[in-house]
């Protein structure tokens, strides 16, 4: 799973927010095929999308988007 932000300070607030969490992310360039403000994305395992998903909310993390990669392309997901 990969979040999109618009902003770099939006992705570090959630890289610290999520590590926090204790969960396991990578930051990584955001792929071409997603339309982003920010170079930054967030890798995190799709088991952790509940607990991501609440950290947005609860933290008013503001994002471009969740988005799931399937084969060669990245589809958004529902928040």
């Amino acid at each position: 799973m990969l979040i999109a932000f618009d902003s770099t300070q939006q992705a570090l607030r959630a890289e610290m927010l999520l590590e926090y969490a204790d969960i396991e992310i990578d930051i990584c360039p955001t792929p071409k095929q997603i339309t982003a403000g920010c170079a930054l994305s967030i890798h995190f395992p799709e088991s952790d999308l509940l607990v991501v998903k609440d950290v947005i909310n609860q933290e008013n993390v503001e994002i471009r988007g969740i988005f799931k990669q399937v084969e060669d392309r990245y589809e958004p997901i529902e928040l």
